[in-house]
């Protein structure tokens, strides 16, 4: 059972090896889970995925695999036998359970009357007394009422059911869709440069080891400044208009890059960038910083990122006085051409789903004058962004 499990995995993409399965199945035979799907699925994940990237993958092979097989049921029969099982169950009722379930025949009686009404109906059913469907009255289904029954998909209203019988899905992670915070920090984390700055205050235990067998066993501990990402970020985000429902995802890259990055300094900029720049949109209009001073203050080995949609009229990038906000003396592509000749390392982060870059004239303009360093913004993107930033 867990070889083909084992291969349904790297079928799916999961990269896994018999180091993983082995481990899965010592933990198996310690006995940490036992005749429970949620725990296996939790102990498999943890032994078979060492990457949180693939947890996605891992979700749908599992719930494949074990869609493959009929029921649960079918598993622990081959292990437990059917009486104690059945002895086991009937120990969690109470007497007033029990008679509810004698009114209808019996446990046996209710079981094989839902599979022969399963095997009965051919279409969906709302409503009424007797097919499997929803909102009626009929012992099998959900959202109805029956005081003793078997449930099938959606929610309990009534909290009675004698059998859960539903499908399990499995939340889906992919990289192809937008992320939390935590995983855009594990994105960002493949830009990255270590250096020690500071106070010396931190062990260093190798050479405090070395230091004191040197020393002839007597103590002699040494200390280091602490290890930081020594990696410089110039970050410019796109707000209002077009932007505004992206507000959520960009505040959450905002947050990791905050924590991310010890060297980060942002900006605000609309639509595109052109002379000037703000910190404080509240108070862009009486306190802005021009960007040329940008250019000469930070120096050439900052790595710049833009975060903006791109969505706006195409003279907004091309020609003097596009801009949808004042007049500007030269066209915005000026600007950011300037961004380019004076740091090595320049991309854009776009949160528009990329297979619609393509109905936007102004994103197909930016991801040219971009050289094609346009990522969306999903944890794929920022990964590929990050990778090139840091070469």
């Amino acid at each position: 059972m867990l070889v083909s499990f084992f291969y349904t995995l790297k079928e799916s993409g999961v990269p896994v090896s018999i180091r993983e399965l082995l481990d899965l199945i010592s933990a198996l035979k310690a006995r940490l889970v036992f005749a429970d799907i949620d725990e296996f699925y939790h102990l498999a994940r943890i032994c078979m995925v060492k990457d949180e990237k693939y947890y996605d993958r891992f979700d749908l092979a599992f719930g494949r695999y074990f869609r493959d097989l009929e029921t649960l049921d079918d598993v622990i029969e081959a292990m437990i036998p059917d009486d104690w099982l059945r002895t086991e169950f009937l120990k969690q009722l109470t007497e007033e359970e029990k008679a509810k379930i004698e009114s209808l025949g019996g446990l046996d009686k209710l079981i094989e009357e839902f599979k022969k009404r399963l095997e009965e109906q051919k279409e969906r059913h709302e409503g009424g007394n007797k097919w499997i469907g929803t909102g009626g009255t009929s012992p099998f289904g959900h959202s109805g009422y029956h005081p003793e029954g078997i449930r099938v998909g959606g929610e309990s209203k009534n909290k009675k059911a004698v059998k859960v019988w539903e499908k399990r899905d499995f939340k889906n992670l992919d990289d192809s869709v937008e992320l939390g915070t935590r995983n855009i920090k594990i994105a960002l984390r493949r830009l990255r440069k270590f250096a020690r700055t500071g106070a010396a205050d931190e062990l260093d235990l190798d050479d405090t080891i070395t230091s004191t067998a040197r020393n002839a066993g007597l103590l002699d501990i040494k200390m280091v400044p602490e290890r930081h990402n020594a990696v410089k970020v110039l970050l410019f985000f796109d707000v209002g208009g077009s932007m505004d429902p992206y507000v959520k995802t960009c505040e959450e890259l905002f947050s990791a890059a905050r924590t991310e990055f010890k060297h980060m300094e942002y900006f605000y900029f609309h639509n595109y960038l052109y002379e000037s720049v703000w910190k404080n949109n509240i108070r862009r209009h009486a306190e802005r910083t021009p960007t040329l001073d940008i250019l000469h203050k930070y120096s050439a080995d900052y790595k710049v990122i833009f975060v903006g949609d791109a969505s706006m009229s195409p003279y907004e990038i091309l020609q003097p006085g596009g801009s949808v906000e004042h007049w500007n003396d030269e066209a915005g592509e000026v600007w950011v051409d300037r961004v380019k000749s004076t740091y090595d390392k320049v991309a854009w982060i776009n949160p528009v789903p990329q297979d619609e870059w393509g109905w936007t004239q102004s994103i197909d303009l930016a991801y040219k004058q971009m050289e094609g360093h346009m990522y969306p913004l999903t944890l794929k993107g920022l990964e590929d962004a990050m990778a090139y930033l840091a070469k």
